[in-house]
């Protein structure tokens, strides 16, 4: 299947969990900071995990303490008991990503890391991820850490672009190839901190794009220049 068109991934710098800022009460992975990433022109990084009646929620940690207060999982609680939870002291809650499709709407590129720990639990959530992007018309690519989520997303037979998510030293260019082998994603995502790598280098080096993650200053910026196509940045404004 062909994919849709990448070339956006590399063209704006990446708000990581969009542009957040709690001092001025933008708090990561919610409606504000995307709102704000929009706003100023950036293309969009935010997590995705699968509540407990299998919608697909924007949120970063399995705990839900320390941005909400609230005892227990994300898992453990359906979409309209997360989205009444409030973030912070805010008045975000917990966004679908339906709803952040709608709020979202084309206008920046969206980069969607699904988050993953429970493969047996887990099932259906690829599918349930690509069923809501297969009529959104905007820029979008999926990623993920956990092989499992990357390799069903895969199988769903998608045309969205299907990025790894990484980090390490050469030590894990083994595992990284092996799972490249296997699914043949169209981007990749790797920390900073571990740039350069044999793994990064070579697959760039294929003509495919590589972003960074997570760059925090100018200088680590300049850094990932050297390595990667794009940064995926936070706590300044490239």
């Amino acid at each position: 299947m062909n994919k849709r068109p990448l070339d956006w991934l590399v063209k704006d710098p990446i708000a990581h969990r969009g542009l957040h800022d709690e001092s001025e009460g933008r708090i990561e992975n919610t409606l504000s900071a995307v709102k704000a990433a929009v706003d100023a022109g950036y293309a969009i990084e935010v997590d995705l995990q699968l509540s407990g009646d299998g919608v697909p929620v924007v949120f970063h940690d399995f705990a839900l303490k320390r941005l909400t207060g609230k005892e227990g999982n994300v898992n453990e609680f359906t979409a309209a008991q997360l989205g009444e939870m409030k973030i912070g002291s805010t008045e975000d809650t917990i966004p679908t990503l339906e709803e952040l499709l709608r709020i979202v709407d084309g206008r920046s590129g969206l980069v969607l890391e699904l988050k993953g720990q429970d493969p047996e639990a887990e099932e259906g959530y690829a599918r349930a991820v690509t069923e809501l992007l297969a009529d959104y018309q905007g820029p979008v690519a999926v990623m993920s850490f956990a092989h499992w989520l990357v390799e069903d997303l895969d199988r769903q037979g998608t045309d969205i672009p299907i990025g790894l998510t990484a980090e390490g030293d050469d030590s894990a260019y083994r595992q990284h190839a092996e799972i490249n082998d296997k699914i043949d994603f169209d981007f990749l995502s790797y920390g900073i901190e571990d740039l350069p790598s044999d793994f990064a280098t070579e697959f760039r080096s294929a003509g495919k794009p590589v972003i960074s993650w997570t760059v925090k200053s100018e200088e680590a910026a300049k850094h990932s220049a050297k390595h990667a196509d794009q940064i995926t940045f936070e706590g300044f404004l490239p």
